[in-house]
């Protein structure tokens, strides 16, 4: 690179001589920064969705490309965040494509030591046997001869990743199982 060549590339020689004095503009451009394109530019296509992380609700923009999540960024059309995120949901593409992420069921036996993996339908079935039997040992129809019909063998205490929708079909689930310990750090 000649020193003619340098002066030329320079910002503030840009600046001075051209037609940009504050250097706002094209002089404060380098050739290295002309050449930069959006990581979001080879996105297929654009999906709106809301952040999973808390009960504010902020939106975000989820680029695909070849049907696999590549960036997620907030929604500058969102009347709730416009276009901003907090640290957790700027890191949303880890929740999505991250190594973490586990994609079995694990199953840690009573007073086992090591997880072993469990096939959906058994974890389901599993699942479904305990909270059926833990709702027919705490029943309750009645306490003190005054109706109850509740269950206290059964508690719900969630957090708020959900959404507001599934939060709210959260507390109807458990309170059509009969259950009376409802707490939410969204407080549906």
């Amino acid at each position: 690179m000649g020193v003619r060549t340098w002066i030329d590339s320079w910002p503030v020689y840009r600046q001075l001589t051209g037609t940009d004095p504050l250097g706002r503009g094209a002089a404060a451009k380098s050739g290295r920064s002309a050449r930069l394109t959006p990581r979001v530019a080879s996105a297929d296509r654009v999906v709106k969705s809301v952040c999973p992380y808390c009960a504010v609700g902020c939106g975000q923009n989820v680029y695909v490309q070849d049907e696999k999540v590549t960036q997620i960024e907030g929604d500058p059309n969102s009347p709730i965040s416009r276009g901003r995120l907090c640290p957790k949901g700027a890191a949303s593409l880890q929740l999505t494509t991250g190594d973490a992420r586990g994609h079995q069921v694990l199953y840690r036996r009573p007073h086992g030591t090591e997880w072993e993996r469990l096939g959906l339908d058994t974890a389901m079935d599993m699942i479904a046997d305990r909270v059926i039997e833990a709702r027919r040992a705490g029943w309750q129809w009645e306490v003190d001869e005054t109706r109850t019909r509740r269950t206290l063998g059964i508690a719900s205490l969630g957090g708020a990743t959900l959404d507001n929708e599934e939060n709210y079909l959260l507390k109807k689930l458990f309170t059509a199982l009969g259950a009376i310990q409802i707490e939410n750090q969204a407080r549906v």
